[in-house]
């Protein structure tokens, strides 16, 4: 479903800032993958995601989504077939937008247009149907502006956009880093149940250790623009934050220091 092949990206070449982001990164996943993405700070799976999200263009090497070359196609010709959500609330629903009105944004996405944008009632009694396992009383408030939205709400709301269509690839990019623990966890929830009802394949950025051993079927960590681990199968599910640590420090040579990931 995924085949990044030999994938380098340094930013500002040439200057004092120079920066080589991803050093010769190669990563497949099958289709139904659900893969966590941990590393410290400045190690790459941002960098990594923008690349696979067509943000950033590679400097070398090849991303392949669904048997499709996508290297060279911008983000905005990759978006039709990936669905992403922001760490930032803010991002991927417009606030000046009804909830129905972002709602039938999503819905359309891909379809023949015509010049009628009107909802229909039975497009109102669809997404009324999709917004109640959420839990969240969005069914009853279609009409209000997704800017008066609390950010839990608006993650769920971004959430369920981009899963809507059933994207070749699901892109969540610390998506729960900016809500606080108890509406993380419900919107963690959600993204277990959308994955699994979809079966997307998933590949899920978080600074959270605890997150990354808990979600997905595979994790993979990263250090110094390279895939440092990759852990999946009955491994995975027996893995603690200690044995994460320990097995980063063997493979490293350097113990752990991103406070914001072993405190979470």
């Amino acid at each position: 479903m995924l085949s990044v092949g030999g994938v380098y990206k340094t930013f500002n070449i040439g200057t004092v800032n120079e920066k080589t982001a991803l050093r010769n990164i190669s990563l497949n996943l099958e289709e139904g993958d659900f893969v966590t993405l941990i590393g410290g700070n400045g190690s790459g799976k941002s960098t990594l995601l923008n690349c696979i999200a067509g943000v950033h263009a590679v400097d070398q090497g090849a991303i392949i989504i669904d048997g499709i070359d996508v290297t060279k196609f911008s983000e905005h010709k990759r978006a039709g077939i990936l669905g992403r959500v922001f760490q930032d609330p803010m991002v991927g629903t417009a606030a000046n937008m009804e909830i129905e009105e972002n709602l039938a944004l999503a819905y359309r996405r891909g379809r023949n247009r015509s010049l009628r944008w009107g909802i229909s009632q039975k497009e109102r009694e669809l997404y009324k149907e999709l917004l109640r396992p959420l839990d969240l009383g969005l069914e009853n408030r279609l009409g209000a502006r997704v800017g008066l939205l609390s950010g839990g709400q608006r993650q769920a709301l971004t959430l369920l956009m981009a899963t809507l269509r059933k994207p070749k690839l699901l892109l969540l990019d610390e998506h729960t880093a900016a809500l606080d623990p108890k509406t993380a966890a419900k919107v963690l929830e959600l993204s277990d149940k959308f994955i699994e009802e979809g079966k997307l394949t998933t590949l899920m950025v978080t600074h959270n250790m605890r997150d990354a051993i808990k979600h997905g079927n595979r994790l993979i960590m990263m250090y110094d623009g390279r895939i440092l681990l990759d852990i999946k199968g009955e491994t995975k599910q027996q893995l603690t934050v200690e044995a994460l640590l320990q097995r980063f420090g063997q493979a490293s040579g350097e113990e752990f220091s991103n406070d914001r990931a072993l405190l979470s």
